[in-house]
């Protein structure tokens, strides 16, 4: 198996240093590891350079991390290619994991990300207009080559939420998730326990292209969205009637809401004209080569 590992990070080095330290111990030697930087101010890309495991860092000036994982699609060489979360560190049963399923010719193999609240167990499929769907977490999940070039890469008009569409396409096209709990990740340097406030605008933004995109603006779309847009306004109403929310924030986000869920779904409506393939990608790896600012590769 020829493997290539595509680590994005962005401001984080006292995480990455870790999860490079986990690679370069659990992997083969022959395995490609990639490092996709942000624009990062805290001195990650000497301390990258230094290592003489990373095979290739790519130096980008964007944020995001559908930005990110298509530059490491872009100079990936492997059959196999996987993305992993600068936070994380593979186990020592990750990569006979990840072999185990290739030589299954699993389409895409997914598994727990522990000390995440979202990632420790499989998750169930969803059916969402007569489609099975199965996500998986963006930050320990690898694809076979053909599997990710069909796909396109992830799409670049999602701040957040491209893996989520990504599962949805890997839907659309036939392709099947195979979960292993022997493929896990975990977390080397922990946090203070705090959460940041939810983003509102940018969530319900990018659920409302997601579904638009993939779906069309059908009824049974608006009424998934709208649905989840009633539940997190009650659960702010909470918050507004125990103290924790002020009226004029709650107003607030109910109009960020609105005005966004809008915005995404005519942003994906025009995407789904745009791109009327079952994969759905038109802002993909092939739509652009300007992603990277600098590019260091020992291979």
């Amino acid at each position: 198996m020829k493997l290539s590992v595509v680590v994005s990070t962005l401001n984080d080095r006292e995480r990455l240093l870790p999860c490079l330290d986990a690679l370069a111990e659990q992997l083969p030697s022959e395995t490609e590891t990639i490092v996709v930087n942000g624009p990062s101010s805290d001195g990650t890309t000497g301390a990258v350079r230094e290592r003489a495991e990373v095979d290739v860092l790519v130096e980008i000036s964007d944020r995001y991390r559908s930005v990110s994982r298509n530059a490491g699609i872009e100079v990936a060489t492997g059959e196999t290619i996987a993305f992993l979360g600068d936070e994380y560190a593979v186990e020592p049963t990750w990569y006979d994991a990840v072999e185990a399923a290739v030589e299954a010719d699993a389409d895409v193999v997914t598994g727990p990300v522990k000390h995440h609240p979202s990632g420790d167990a499989e998750t169930e499929p969803r059916r969402i207009a007569g489609r099975s769907v199965t996500t998986f977490a963006g930050d320990n999940v690898a694809f076979d080559r053909n599997v990710i070039e069909a796909l396109d890469g992830f799409d670049e008009y999602l701040e957040t939420g491209s893996t989520d569409d990504c599962a949805h396409r890997v839907a659309a096209l036939d392709f099947d998730v195979t979960w292993s709990g022997a493929m896990a990740v975990r977390s080397e340097v922990g946090t203070d326990g705090g959460s940041a406030d939810p983003e509102w605008g940018g969530r319900y933004r990018s659920l409302n292209y997601r579904l638009a995109k993939n779906y069309g603006p059908r009824p049974s779309v608006l009424a998934r969205s709208a649905g989840s847009a009633l539940s997190d306004g009650l659960g702010d109403a909470r918050g507004l009637l125990s103290g924790r929310t002020t009226p004029t924030s709650w107003f607030a986000n109910g109009v960020d809401v609105a005005v966004n869920s809008l915005g995404g779904l005519k942003d994906g409506v025009v995407a789904r004209y745009r791109d009327r393939s079952s994969r759905k990608n038109p802002n993909g790896v092939s739509s652009r080569h300007d992603r990277a600012v600098q590019v260091y590769d020992r291979r």
